[in-house]
């Protein structure tokens, strides 16, 4: 009966460890990126084709990234712009603006 309590206490300690080591998983995955939104469109009347895009990447607090490509005949372009709560300091494009309202609306 000793063997058998000693056994049940060591499980115990075990899931006591196993449960908040989930906890601090659960915690620290809020802050990877869970939510992607992508749009594709053409900004230049010359070129064919969408091939210039917005991309947000954002975590589950809506921070994050959104990234632009813009393709055009004389080359391409990427932009980057930090995003926090949904929002960035620095001016966002409709096409960006709509990218991280389609990430955001993710769950």
């Amino acid at each position: 009966m000793e063997d058998i309590l000693k056994q049940f206490n060591d499980l115990k300690k075990d899931v006591e460890k196993i449960s908040k080591g989930l906890e601090i998983l659960k915690k620290d995955s809020k802050l990877h990126i869970h939510k992607v939104g992508l749009i594709r469109y053409n900004p230049f009347s010359n070129v064919g084709g969408d091939q210039s895009f917005s991309l947000a990447l954002l975590d589950d607090n809506n921070t994050g990234v959104v990234i632009t490509s813009l393709y055009a005949d004389g080359g391409n372009r990427v932009y980057g712009k930090k995003v926090e709560n949904g929002k960035s300091e620095y001016t966002l494009s409709e096409e960006e603006q709509k990218a991280i309202a389609n990430a955001i609306s993710r769950k």
